[in-house]
C-alpha cells in the first residue's frame, strides 16, 4: 500500500467515525419539548440544569369545581355531617382529657357549644395549607373580646382570631384575622354576625434544633379572599397579656378550634399537607 492509499483510508475511518460520533450525540440529545443538559446549573446550590429534564414532575391534582372547595389532595376536616375527624380538651382541671368531639352539628356546619372545651384534630400536622369558614352568632350580643369569640390555632398554639368585627371595636391585636396579641390584619374585610367569612391559611411550622430555635412560624392569610398577613412571622405561641416567645415543642400537632364561650359555627374545613420542591 503506498502512503498516498493509506493518507486516503485514514482519512475516510475519521470522516466515519465524526460521523458514528455525530450520529452518537445526536441519539443522546434531549427532546427539546422535554428539556436541556447543556444548560446552566440552577444557582443556589441545586444539582439541576435550567429546564433539566431529570427534574421530578409535580403531581398532579385535581382543584375543587367551585372557590372554597377541597382540592383533591385535600383532607377534608369536616363534610358538614360529622365530627369524627376530632375530638375535645376538658377546660381547667380535666384539660388534659381528650374524649369525642362533642359539638353541636347542624345542617352542614357544627356550632361551638358550652362545656365542652376546645376541638382537635385527632390527626396531627405541620406545614399546611388550611381552609376553614366561620360565622358568628345571632343575635349578637355583648362587646368587644365577648363577641362572637373563637380561634383557630394552628399545632394548638399559633392562633388567628376569630371574632365578630361588624360594628365592634377591640383591641388592634386581638382581631378577626388577627395572629393573636402579636399582628393586627393589614385590614379587616369583615362579614356581618351571621354571614360566612372565610379563613385561607397557610402556616409554616416553627424548627428547632435541640432547644434552640433554628426558623420561626410564617403564617400567610386570606380573610375572604383578601391577604392579612404576608408571611407574617409570628413571635411565638398565643399567651394573653404577656410577649409570645417559643419554647421547643413536636413538629406536629393538631389543629384546634377555640372553645371561647360564644356560639360561634364552623363549616367547609380542608387541610393540605405542604411538601418540599423536587420530591420524587
Amino acid at each position: 500500500m503506498t502512503r498516498q492509499d493509506f493518507l486516503k483510508l485514514s482519512a475516510a475511518a475519521a470522516l466515519g467515525g465524526a460521523a458514528v460520533s455525530r450520529a452518537q450525540e445526536a441519539s443522546q440529545q434531549v427532546n427539546p419539548d422535554l428539556g436541556f443538559k447543556d444548560t446552566p446549573m440552577e444557582p443556589g446550590g441545586l444539582s439541576w440544569h435550567v429546564h433539566d429534564p431529570d427534574r421530578p414532575h409535580p403531581k398532579q391534582i385535581t382543584p375543587a369545581a367551585a372557590p372554597g372547595g377541597a382540592p383533591s389532595d385535600a383532607m377534608v376536616l369536616f363534610d358538614g355531617k360529622d365530627l369524627s375527624k376530632w375530638c375535645h380538651r376538658g377546660r381547667g382541671a380535666n384539660r388534659n382529657a381528650v374524649v369525642d368531639a362533642a359539638w353541636k352539628v347542624g345542617d352542614g356546619w357544627f356550632e361551638v357549644t358550652p362545656g365542652n372545651g376546645d376541638l382537635l384534630t385527632r390527626e396531627k400536622f405541620g406545614d399546611v395549607q388550611l381552609h376553614v369558614e366561620w360565622t358568628s352568632p345571632v343575635p349578637v350580643t355583648g362587646n368587644s373580646q365577648g363577641r362572637g369569640n373563637s380561634g383557630v390555632l394552628l399545632m394548638t398554639r399559633y392562633e388567628i382570631q376569630v371574632l365578630d368585627m361588624w360594628d365592634n371595636v377591640t383591641y388592634a391585636d386581638g382581631g378577626a384575622g388577627g395572629i393573636y396579641g402579636q399582628w393586627p390584619p393589614l385590614v379587616t374585610p369583615a362579614r356581618r354576625a351571621g354571614e360566612w367569612n372565610a379563613y385561607d391559611i397557610v402556616f409554616e411550622a416553627p424548627k428547632f434544633d435541640g432547644e434552640k430555635l433554628s426558623k420561626p412560624a410564617y403564617f400567610t392569610v386570606f380573610y375572604n379572599g383578601v391577604v392579612v398577613h404576608n408571611r407574617k412571622e409570628s413571635f411565638g405561641p398565643m399567651v394573653y397579656r404577656q410577649a409570645a416567645h417559643y419554647t421547643p415543642h413536636p413538629p406536629e400537632d393538631s389543629l384546634m378550634l377555640q372553645y371561647h364561650n360564644n356560639p360561634v359555627r364552623y363549616r367547609n374545613i380542608w387541610i393540605r399537607r405542604l411538601g418540599g420542591y423536587d420530591q420524587a
